[in-house]
């Protein structure tokens, strides 16, 4: 891609770099499109821009900022077609747009036709309607794409955390508010640690992975050592207990329900399971009502 004024003798660009072009643009054409409640976002403080913001998408397809920002500049680099599912996830691309965006990538469908739900205002509507039960949806990578008012207060106050930091594995590791919530820290660590890496073998080449694991290794020196461990844990739902600086001890019953494929995103909740956690949780969701 050139750079700076045009050479002497300078031609048209190849057709690779035509391609690049037209990927940058519909990219950005799209993102400015949707708008945050689209994909369960809060608007948050004035925009100066339409649409979302580069590192919102980012963040809702689990690819890095820099490298996103490197494809809607055209910038020369390899994307493989996961990443290319996750972005038509994330940007809402009906069937038409998907086929397009792996065309102008010069790449493979590897699921031609598939529809590409995300957070969509169904869903937003849904994790509204569970409240005061706790509710989110993750994908593989441990990102929150959206959460009701419960979840939101649930370990920290998530509205008050960045976008781009809105992960589980961070938070737990990094967060003080959050790491205080938890009452079987090292356990919980331990596990989400092996859960991730078993996840992880499916993504090994993929930036916002190596990425996330490069972040974690560089701030925490407790998920370092456990990550030298190598463990491995499948997924599955089991009881919690929270110690939420508002309401006290929670204990709950924790399911993650897939919205598609288990490598996908998924709709995790967290029932109480106990009277006294269900009045907790109620108490709850009445202070992040008041609030809001």
């Amino acid at each position: 891609m050139p750079h700076g004024p045009r050479p002497a003798g300078w031609a048209e660009p190849p057709e690779t770099e035509v391609r690049r072009q037209e990927l940058a643009g519909f990219l950005r054409s799209r993102r400015e499109r949707i708008t945050p409640e689209q994909v369960g976002l809060p608007r948050g403080r004035r925009r100066r821009t339409p649409g979302l913001r580069r590192e919102e998408v980012a963040q809702l397809s689990s690819v890095g900022v820099t490298w996103y920002t490197w494809l809607e500049q055209a910038r020369d680099i390899q994307v493989s077609p996961q990443v290319l599912d996750a972005l038509a996830r994330a940007l809402l691309l009906d069937r038409s747009e998907r086929s397009h965006l792996f065309s102008l990538a010069g790449a493979v469908d590897p699921a031609p036709g598939t529809e590409c739900p995300s957070i969509t205002p169904a869903l937003r509507e849904m994790l509204w309607q569970l409240d005061p039960i706790p509710a989110c949806v993750q994908n593989s990578r441990y990102d929150i794409l959206a959460y009701n008012r419960t979840y939101g207060r649930l370990l920290c106050d998530l509205d008050a955390v960045a976008p781009e930091n809105r992960n589980c594995m961070l938070l737990s590791y990094t967060d003080e508010n959050w790491r205080a919530s938890v009452v079987d820290l090292p356990e919980m660590n331990r596990v989400m640690a092996a859960k991730f890496r078993a996840s992880m073998a499916e993504h090994l080449a993929e930036p916002a992975w190596k990425a996330l694991l490069k972040r974690l290794e560089t701030a925490s020196p407790e998920f370092r050592e456990i990550w030298a461990r190598h463990e491995v844990v499948g997924p599955g739902g089991r009881t919690k207990l929270f110690r939420n600086a508002r309401v006290g001890l929670v204990r709950l019953d924790h399911t993650d329900l897939w919205l598609g494929p288990s490598t996908g995103p998924r709709l995790v909740t967290y029932v109480p399971a106990d009277e006294e956690s269900r009045e907790r949780l109620e108490r709850l969701h009445a202070l992040a009502l008041a609030e809001a």
